[in-house]
């Protein structure tokens, strides 16, 4: 009998240790499409928006990088700031 059957994949992931790791990247992959969707919406290249956040083209390219989750709250702030929007951030 299937030990996994009738469990949820967050049961899954966390009984193989991987859980908070595919959060996080899950997490990153939505903020990475929001800040895109955004630059995209507001014609934003990467210099323009790295410019405005006043960091590197480099540094924003971490921040887009949806695989890349070792940002800062002050990054995501100042992206967020950037781009005329408010970060808010909870726990659940």
């Amino acid at each position: 009998m299937n030990p996994h059957i009738g469990s949820n994949f967050d049961d899954f992931l966390a009984d193989h240790a991987v859980l908070d790791e595919t959060s996080a990247v899950a997490i990153k992959r939505v903020v990475a499409w929001q800040i895109a969707q955004e630059m995209k919406a507001q014609h934003l290249s990467k210099t323009a928006l790295a410019e405005k956040m006043h960091t590197s083209r480099a540094a924003l390219n971490r921040l887009l990088d949806e695989t890349d989750t070792s940002l800062t709250l002050t990054t995501l702030s100042s992206a967020a700031q950037a781009l005329g929007k408010s970060l808010r951030i909870e726990l659940a």
